[in-house]
């Protein structure tokens, strides 16, 4: 468990000192050595975010160490990219039904884009709770393929709401390549080709 504490008679030279929890409990030895990846050098009074292990001499001690100040950094690029992105899911739902509206885009589309869309958030729930009770879980692939098709605003809302998904780096890159794909493929609906496509498959 990661704890948050005050470093105290920290001593530069020799790269350590102590942790005072915050709210009390056993202070812990720190070592230069213990530190994650640090924007500078600790000093006197700072405050870090911690693990707390017992050593064989029965001493406890620092491990995987951040400063709480590099933990804030690591977050606001993290909440600034999810505003963003939810900038661009408001922006493309309230463009859709303005396209079909104004007979750029057949209203099947708008069909298309919603089914698939509570398809996904379903499947993100259903998901969610095998992975919960331990049962058979949804494959990766399923759900790309349910935003690449055309559910990925259902897809970005589940994640949000049931926050699943949401913090797994490698399948979030892949979700975002499907977006990219399903747009470029929506841009392309409303040029001349994408016109007649879509004339000759609904008409």
């Amino acid at each position: 468990m990661r704890s948050q504490g005050r470093l105290t008679n920290w001593n530069d030279d020799k790269g350590f000192g102590f942790v005072e929890p915050n709210g009390g409990g056993i202070r812990s030895f720190v070592h230069i050595k213990s530190f994650k990846k640090r924007s500078r050098r600790p000093v006197e009074g700072d405050l870090i975010v911690y693990e707390q292990i017992k050593d064989a001499n029965g001493k406890y001690k620092a491990v995987n160490i951040s400063l709480a100040l590099d933990k804030k950094k690591q977050k606001r690029p993290s909440a600034e990219t999810k505003g963003h992105a939810s900038i661009i899911v408001i922006l493309f739902t309230l463009s859709l039904p303005i396209l079909v509206f104004l007979n750029y885009l057949p209203i099947e589309v708008l069909y298309l884009y919603c089914v698939a869309s509570f398809i996904a958030f379903i499947a993100y729930a259903l998901d969610k709770s095998a992975a919960k009770n331990g049962k058979w879980r949804t494959p990766e692939s399923h759900l790309h393929l349910l935003s690449i098709i055309g559910g990925w605003p259902g897809a970005f809302y589940a994640q949000k709401k049931l926050r699943h998904k949401s913090s797994k780096k490698e399948f979030k890159q892949v979700y975002w390549a499907g977006v990219i794909i399903n747009v470029c493929a929506f841009l392309w609906l409303l040029t001349e080709h994408g016109q007649q496509f879509l004339d000759t498959l609904v008409g």
